[in-house]
């Protein structure tokens, strides 16, 4: 039974590698920058944040992924410059990306518009010391050592925001780069997103931040719809859902000032719910606000 389920769980992450090779995270509203790099500087603040995802924590080579976005502000709002780098691994794949934005961003009405591209390094590892599910030893298809390979990587984007929503569409692996692993190449499929949010300020302690987030690869598509209630700025909870994968419920605080942790289970809903004991990931964000200092005119009220 468990060679089986071997067989099984190796079937299923085959098919989620060929449907999306890049990372999937449930809080996304925290991790724009990874997938669009117009968002760059939206924030108007350097901000970083971090995200790790354990995803199926009971099988065995399931998919571990982290990502780190740093972004920041320049000549006084006008550009925004970004870094990700982002590990994926899943079974004997493993892949690490560096991905550096900018994006230029212009008045529009209450908002901001931003035109954004990344340029970015993928570096993909094929571990030689596994083991088939069939437990045959001596595969042709599978390396005999470790081998490794690296491309070029482009993306581009739109993003719009505003001090109640924000928007955008965006691309990557825009030149679908390949890989050469030794016996085999890895083609890096386009990636298109898109997301939207809204600050709903129920009352001045309670605000609701809902947000819908697109990705399609291959003609895949997956919807997320989430929403997080605020209490105060300094607690959120809340629920999401992705079709045909999960729900997931979603807790975060603030530590100290600017500085923020966030959690997130995923509900598996798939077919793997019989197997799997949903997927763990944490959040780690800290922005530091930019302000410039204005000046400040001090008049005696006698030479009024």
């Amino acid at each position: 039974m468990k060679k089986l389920l071997t067989v099984f769980v190796a079937g299923c992450l085959s098919t989620a590698a060929l449907a999306q090779q890049d990372p999937q995270f449930s809080q996304n509203m925290f991790n724009k920058l990874w997938v669009n790099a117009a968002s760059a500087g939206s924030n108007e603040a350097i901000c970083a944040n971090l995200l790790y995802r354990a995803q199926w924590v009971s099988f065995d080579g399931a998919p571990k992924s982290g990502v780190l976005g740093i972004e920041a502000p320049l000549f006084n709002n006008k550009l925004g410059v970004g870094l990700s780098i982002a590990t994926d691994e899943i079974g004997f794949d493993q892949s690490l990306t560096a991905k550096l934005a900018a994006a230029y961003r212009f008045n529009v009405g209450a908002g901001k518009l931003a035109v954004g591209v990344d340029f970015g390094l993928l570096q993909n590892t094929i571990d030689g010391n596994f083991t088939a599910p069939d437990g045959i030893a001596g595969d042709p298809a599978i390396p005999a050592n470790a081998v490794s390979g690296s491309a070029f990587d482009l993306g581009a984007g739109l993003y719009y925001n505003s001090e109640k929503i924000y928007a955008g569409i965006s691309a990557t692996h825009l030149l679908e780069s390949e890989v050469e692993l030794d016996k085999f190449n890895k083609t890096y499929e386009r990636h298109l997103y898109g997301m939207f949010g809204y600050n709903w300020e129920v009352t001045p302690s309670i605000t609701l931040k809902p947000m819908v987030f697109v990705k399609n690869v291959t003609d895949n598509t997956t919807l997320d719809v989430n929403v997080n209630a605020h209490f105060n700025n300094k607690f959120w909870a809340g629920l999401s859902w992705r079709n045909e994968d999960a729900v997931v419920g979603m807790i975060g605080m603030t530590l100290f000032e600017n500085l923020r942790l966030g959690y997130a289970y995923d509900f598996t809903t798939s077919d793997l719910r019989d197997y799997s004991d949903g997927s763990h990931e944490i959040m780690l964000g800290y922005c530091f606000n930019v302000k410039k200092r204005v000046p400040v005119s001090i008049r005696n009220v006698r030479f009024l």
